[in-house]
């Protein structure tokens, strides 16, 4: 069994990992993907997402994920690990790493790392951020070697808003965002519901979508050497990477 823990902000769309666990397990993979939870202010504001992702708080994460004996870590918030800058993000990390005791990464990262792995070099991003949030994302992505062609952001204030968007809006978000060029669609939230919606997404598209919490279970799979191949989790999960 490998064990993979996440620290997820607040609540949302956090059964997008039990139902990830669900469908890793028809493949050749025997995961367990714990989930546990630290709390700040509900908003898309750089002040409150660099106090969420702060050092104290994914260590109080990793302390409650340590019961599970996780062989890697992820910090399962995108705004709150690219608000710091790609610098930023990298020393978050590796206190993170430090703080549990083994391989740390944040969905952040898991984005350029997927890109990478399917050979996307640029993409449009459908954001559910405010705009100057969603910038950010942008910023972070060009450090990691990945062009933004387009970008679109849906000015929703709270995680929790987003966690309410109906399976229908999600389509509607990433496909409505797509550009002509671009290798791939980025919804970036891991608010936002989207497990079970990636097939209808790529097939709309006719390209890849990655998606927060997909390319952040994707990311610590990777961390832990394992690449399963999944059909139903997008194309990301039909490459060995």
């Amino acid at each position: 069994m490998t064990t993979i823990g996440f620290i997820y902000p607040d609540h949302a769309a956090e059964d997008d990992y039990p139902l990830a666990e669900q469908l890793l397990g028809g493949s050749d993979a025997d995961v367990s993907l714990p989930v546990a939870h630290i709390y700040g202010t509900d908003l898309h504001a750089v002040p409150e997402l660099l106090d969420l992702g702060s050092e104290a708080r994914l260590a109080e994460g990793a302390r409650l994920l340590a019961k599970h004996q996780p062989e890697a870590v992820v910090w399962a918030c995108t705004s709150g690990s690219f608000v710091y800058g790609w610098e930023g993000a990298r020393n978050q990390a590796d206190q993170l790493a430090k703080a549990a005791g083994v391989p740390a990464s944040s969905t952040s990262f898991a984005f350029v790392h997927a890109a990478k792995a399917l050979g996307v070099h640029r993409v449009a991003v459908a954001a559910s951020y405010p705009d100057d949030v969603a910038r950010l994302f942008v910023d972070f992505l060009a450090a990691g070697g990945v062009e933004v062609l387009s970008m679109s952001s849906a000015d929703i204030d709270t995680a929790a808003e987003v966690g309410q968007l109906a399976p229908e809006a999600v389509v509607d978000l990433a496909v409505s965002h797509d550009h002509p060029d671009a290798d791939a669609v980025l919804v970036p939230d891991t608010a936002m519901r989207t497990l079970g919606e990636i097939t209808d997404i790529e097939a709309k598209l006719g390209k890849p979508v990655l998606t927060a919490n997909q390319v952040t279970v994707w990311e610590g799979l990777r961390l832990t050497g394992s690449t399963p191949l999944v059909r139903s989790l997008g194309a990301l999960f039909r490459t060995r990477g």
